[in-house]
């Protein structure tokens, strides 16, 4: 996973390409093996000026295969700002691989790495919860 770090009214320094790298992998360690690349740009929208919740963080992140998937956060300090994008990048890379790890085609066949492994048992297990909410379905009604 290739990191890239850019910056904008902000002092794109080695230490803060370094620290802001550090801390991205940190959070989207897990997820290494399915993203490709990562682009950072934090930026200082006041410039000079102070205000409120004017640090910005924006991620980028390009899955393998998939669109690209891009979060915002904003904060009064760059640190609360690189914190907050990378949790939501985290939340939304989980919810991306929830809804592709078993998904249901439209044929009726399960798209599901296990099934690779040992297709009875988890035929078998799908059978059986489709069976156990039958009957609780027929015990209610």
């Amino acid at each position: 996973m290739q990191i890239h770090v850019r910056s904008n009214h902000i002092e794109g320094s080695v230490r803060l390409q370094e620290w802001v790298s550090a801390t991205v992998t940190e959070r989207l360690d897990r997820f290494e093996d399915f993203l490709t690349r990562v682009e950072v740009h934090v930026s200082d929208e006041n410039g000079n000026k102070a205000g409120a919740d004017d640090k910005r963080c924006q991620i980028e992140a390009r899955p393998k295969g998939h669109q690209a998937i891009s979060v915002t956060y904003k904060a009064s300090s760059l640190d609360l700002a690189v914190d907050g994008a990378t949790e939501k990048m985290r939340h939304a890379l989980e919810h991306m691989i929830g809804k592709l790890e078993v998904r249901a085609i439209s044929t009726g066949h399960i798209d599901d790495p296990r099934l690779s492994e040992d297709p009875e048992q988890v035929t078998e297990a799908l059978l059986q919860e489709e069976f156990l909410a039958k009957e609780e379905a027929l015990s209610r009604g």
